[in-house]
């Protein structure tokens, strides 16, 4: 029978490996426009914009309203391939990516 001090010593996050944001679909950079847009470029070269008004102005825009704040939208980042800003909003980086590819741009509703 193991211990509890055994099981201390595998800690749960030893045994996960490590997340390698390589897919194509990953972000590689991110710049903020004016007007809640982005300027997105991915691990594979496509590039384009994602337009987030008027999904923030909506009434469905949900846990990412806060991002109504200019100055909170400003903080976008790119962290293990996503687009991230404070308090863990992210945009799905393969759906942008999907949508990037095929329109040029995603234009969130």
């Amino acid at each position: 029978m193991r211990s509890h001090a055994h099981a201390e010593e595998n800690p749960p996050a030893e045994v996960t490996p490590p997340v390698r944001p390589n897919a194509p679909w990953r972000v590689a950079h991110v710049e903020v426009l004016s007007g809640f847009r982005l300027h997105v470029r991915f691990k594979d070269g496509t590039e384009g914009t994602v337009e987030l008004a008027d999904f923030l102005n909506s009434a469905s825009a949900g846990v990412f309203a806060p991002l109504r704040d200019e100055n909170l939208f400003r903080q976008a980042r790119v962290e293990l391939g996503a687009v991230v800003w404070p308090d863990n909003l992210d945009l799905a980086p393969d759906a942008m990516h999907r949508e990037i590819k095929e329109h040029g741009s995603w234009i969130v509703r």
